[in-house]
């Protein structure tokens, strides 16, 4: 079955189904949270994922999807037409007039699988003075210890050589939390 159902069969008015929602630029969590509050059952797939903000590395929540949704709707019972005043939602996906259902195991499996944390150790990014392991190259398997990302993909470690902590740099993906 594909992921976008266009054609309802009769008799499937009563069933309720997914619907996808365009939200405005950079309030899905905002249409999110009136569409919930107004009763309404609302898929919001979010990923978590560390950014830099005022120099600090800090756990923030995405859009999976910017700009969509999802919406749990049935055509006979469901009240549609305060969706499109909802604040941030800009329209219901669909063509022409006619809203377009999504494949339930389509949100089945995005609930099922979106919700889990990205491992804490598998994340590029680390702290300054966080102890590390070389995974690859000619420093593989030896400890050092994190001094500064250079960029997104290179990084600055000190590694104890000769008696002295020297500066290395190198691909973040060549490190592991120790």
């Amino acid at each position: 079955m594909n992921s976008i159902d266009a054609t309802l069969e009769p008799g499937d008015d009563a069933v309720p189904r997914w619907y996808v929602i365009q939200c405005k630029g950079g309030e899905s969590f905002r249409a999110a949270d009136h569409l919930a509050n107004q009763g309404y059952e609302v898929f919001h797939p979010v990923l978590e994922v560390q950014k830099k903000r005022r120099g600090k590395l800090e756990w923030v929540s995405e859009p999976l999807f910017p700009y969509y949704l999802f919406i749990r709707l049935d055509r006979l019972v469901s009240n549609w037409r305060p969706i499109r005043s909802t604040r941030g939602v800009l329209k219901l996906v669909g063509f022409g007039d006619m809203p377009v259902a999504v494949d339930d195991a389509l949100v089945a499996t995005l609930r099922e699988h979106g919700s889990d944390r990205q491992d804490a150790t598998a994340n590029l990014y680390f702290r300054a003075g966080e102890a590390v392991e070389i995974t690859e190259g000619p420093f593989k398997d030896l400890q050092a210890v994190f001094a500064t990302h250079k960029g997104q993909e290179r990084a600055i470690v000190l590694l104890d050589l000769l008696h002295r902590q020297q500066r290395l740099e190198m691909p973040v993906s060549q490190l592991r939390r120790r």
